[in-house]
């Protein structure tokens, strides 16, 4: 079974190798897709230089496009034309940390999206100001109930795939450019009939470099749960 986890990127220059190296060490299975905006710092020139190195390791380049969701749009296609079984999505800046992710796999023996979760039991956030955790809490309390979702952490990004829910996206059907695109992926997967599963993550803060998110990207993703309630899912007929 091939596992692939996709990485988007935009100057995380100081994070990107080591955590290649702990993702590599999780799984003999496991290879490591990096989708990077072109940053400046050169992030993606140091993987373009270990992709040449290690097959297990792969660059998507992108010169002319920016944004969190595109990036990820562009990711999931990708792996799936790499032929990954699962699809891993998670960010780069190592508040994921790789040491949950074992754990997240076996979760797909019992479900079909995997989500490493925060807000339930044994989940949490460390190394955060208290008022961003509550940010955080108030955020998921109001998408929960407005999208209806069966999902406590409906803003974490980091999940497990499995290939067939990937593949029951209409990719070219999905408008978020930003944040909301992990809410747009779980609305089409919950349309699609996929069994969801929560696996507890401690979130952490970035290690190194600056978070491009701020209080204007986050207010539009909240209204953007609006547009997801008045469109249909873009998900194919099964």
């Amino acid at each position: 079974m091939k596992i692939l986890a996709t990485l988007p990127t935009f100057n995380e220059s100081e994070n990107i190798l080591p955590l290649i190296d702990e993702l590599l060490g999780v799984s003999r299975n496991l290879e490591v897709l990096v989708i990077d905006d072109n940053s400046p710092d050169g992030t993606w020139k140091l993987v373009g230089e270990r992709a040449e190195t290690d097959p297990r390791v792969h660059l998507l380049h992108r010169v002319n496009e920016r944004g969190r969701g595109s990036a990820g749009v562009a990711g999931f296609c990708k792996a799936l034309e790499l032929g990954a079984d699962l699809i891993v999505e998670m960010d780069a800046d190592w508040s994921h940390h790789p040491r949950f992710l074992r754990q997240m796999l076996r979760a797909t023996r019992r479900a079909d999206v995997v989500i490493g979760s925060r807000l339930v039991s044994g989940g949490g956030e460390t190394g955060r100001n208290p008022v961003r955790t509550l940010i955080t809490q108030g955020a998921n309390l109001y998408i929960r109930l407005l999208l209806g979702l069966p999902v406590r952490d409906c803003t974490s990004g980091y999940r497990v795939y499995r290939r067939w829910v990937l593949e029951a996206i209409q990719w070219e059907k999905v408008q978020s450019n930003g944040p909301a695109i992990v809410q747009e992926i779980l609305v089409a997967a919950h349309a699609a009939g996929a069994r969801i599963a929560e696996v507890p993550i401690l979130f952490e803060e970035r290690r190194a470099g600056q978070s491009t998110l701020n209080s204007k990207i986050l207010l539009a993703g909240l209204a953007a749960q609006w547009r997801l309630l008045a469109t249909q899912p873009p998900v194919r007929a099964l």
